[in-house]
């Protein structure tokens, strides 16, 4: 995107632990992007297979999987076509599911 004259921004992503197999277990990592969908692609560039773990064959967010900017889900906003602004905080979070209710024999 910086050909076509939209800046790149830098921010940090903080990674969720069942995705830290992508990022040799880190944590955070900083990538350089204008949208989500540039975050998702720069990642995948520096940790092979890192999309295939957040998105589907159609390209689209797994089911499970949110992503927020400064506290937004994306999902909400412009999904993976959402601008990100220097210095954002990207978390990737994967849904929480399972256990019992009380009524649960």
């Amino acid at each position: 995107n910086r050909f076509l004259g939209v800046p790149t921004m830098s921010l940090k992503v903080v990674i969720p632990t069942p995705l830290r197999k992508f990022t040799s277990g880190a944590e955070m990592v900083e990538v350089e992007a204008a949208t989500i969908k540039e975050v998702l692609d720069n990642l995948d560039s520096k940790f092979p297979g890192f999309r295939a773990g957040v998105c589907d064959d159609t390209g689209s967010l797994r089911r499970f999987i949110n992503i927020y900017v400064d506290g937004e889900a994306v999902r909400f906003l412009e999904n993976l076509a959402t601008p990100v602004s220097d210095g954002s905080e990207i978390a990737i979070v994967p849904a929480i599911s399972g256990g019992k209710s009380r009524s649960d024999p």
